[in-house]
């Protein structure tokens, strides 16, 4: 395994556990789920992340990708809420 790789596990890692606590933490909370524009900006990213390895261009286009969509989401939302005022 090379240091990447090593970076890679122990951010994936780190979320992992911070998901955990959070779930754990936020048992009485009102839930706030993901919409389907988010999942899917959170899967690029990741898919960006695995794939980068191997060919930097497609890496970061699906990088790219999934940040734009979530800047999209996260319009679609903002104009949603004023909408509800």
């Amino acid at each position: 395994m090379n240091i990447s790789q090593i970076y890679i596990l122990i951010a994936i890692a780190v979320l992992l556990i911070i998901a955990v606590l959070l779930f754990f933490v936020k048992k009485n909370k009102k839930e706030k789920r993901f919409t389907p524009l988010a999942g899917s900006s959170l899967a690029f990213v990741i898919a960006g992340i695995l794939f980068g390895d191997e060919n930097r261009m497609i890496g970061y286009s699906l990088m790219a990708i999934g940040i734009i969509i979530a800047v999209l989401d996260i319009i679609i939302i903002k104009k949603g809420k004023k909408k509800q005022k």
